[in-house]
């Protein structure tokens, strides 16, 4: 008897509540289709402007690069605008500067990225030089790190800094290497 009620009243749900899915269903595919439209349709036009403005705007997109340069230093001279000194126009600044009356000296520029590179070794030392390589690079076997050793002349590290690479120098010529820095 339980289970008729049970029936009657699951049926009784389902006309009740079929309605309201349809409906439902329906403001789903009402909205999706709004969605769409809206993400589908172009952006309003702009304003309309000036005829002088636009027709100034249509010659203007007409020019042609070198053109377009011809007319930016043209407006620049005759509105007075001054150049401003950006960040990127500033070594073509350095290199008008020599142009001075004074002679100025040109110091070298001191070398701030260093290459150490392993010349060569005393025999005795070859074990201690092989396992502070592996150590230097993680990734070597003790094999590699041999045959590495074994080619020298090579390069050890590259795009040091004077610290790091003095530190290096430093560690391999007291184990008994010859360390040259380039």
């Amino acid at each position: 008897m339980a289970s008729r009620y049970f029936s009657t009243i699951v049926s009784a749900s389902r006309t009740a509540s079929a309605p309201r899915l349809a409906s439902l269903a329906n403001r789903s595919r009402w909205l999706a289709t709004e969605a769409a439209q809206a993400s589908s349709s172009a952006p309003p036009p702009p304003p309309p402007a000036d005829p002088k403005i636009s027709r100034i705007v249509d010659d203007i997109s007409g020019l042609t690069l070198l053109q377009a340069a011809d007319l930016v230093s043209l407006l620049k001279s005759r509105l007075n605008i001054q150049e401003i000194a950006m960040p990127a126009a500033a070594p073509s600044a350095a290199a008008s500067s020599p142009a001075e009356d004074a002679p100025v000296e040109e110091k070298p520029k001191e070398k701030t990225v260093f290459n150490v590179m392993l010349k060569s070794f005393d025999a005795g030392a070859k074990p201690k030089v092989i396992r502070e390589v592996k150590a230097l690079v993680p990734n070597l076997t003790l094999i590699d790190a041999k045959k590495f050793v074994e080619s020298v002349p090579k390069v050890l590290k590259e795009n040091l800094s004077k610290e790091d690479a003095e530190k290096l120098k430093q560690t391999f010529e007291g184990l008994g290497a010859v360390i040259v820095l380039e």
